[in-house]
């Protein structure tokens, strides 16, 4: 099966204040979720079970990275072991795409 979505027709969801998140695709194998951050909205300190990418789309925020931080602006694009703590802080409105692989499980998950 193939998709194909419109990701600037996302872009005009993107919130004022708070955090939107919307699956653009799912299957056995992928996972891809795209984010809008308002203006210093941020998601705290957490792991995913599986590997994972971020790409900033648009906007600028610093992405954690076990103990690195990164400071992220439209094209960033990061990788992201699993298991690995990581946590996104959005400076003004910001869009990201996180895609996840699923069938790259950590051990024990």
């Amino acid at each position: 099966m193939h998709a194909h979505v419109d990701l600037a027709a996302f872009a005009a969801s993107a919130p004022d204040d708070g955090i939107l998140s919307r699956t653009v695709h799912a299957d056995d194998d992928v996972k891809v979720v795209w984010f809008g951050f308002g203006p210093e909205q941020e998601l705290s300190e957490h792991t995913a079970s599986m590997p994972a990418m971020m790409h900033v789309l648009a906007g600028e925020g610093s992405l954690t990275r076990g103990d690195q931080t990164i400071e992220a602006h439209a094209g960033t694009w990061v990788h992201m072991p699993a298991g690995l703590r990581h946590a996104v802080r959005a400076r003004g409105p910001m869009i990201m795409l996180l895609t996840l692989l699923k069938g790259a499980r950590a051990p024990g998950t």
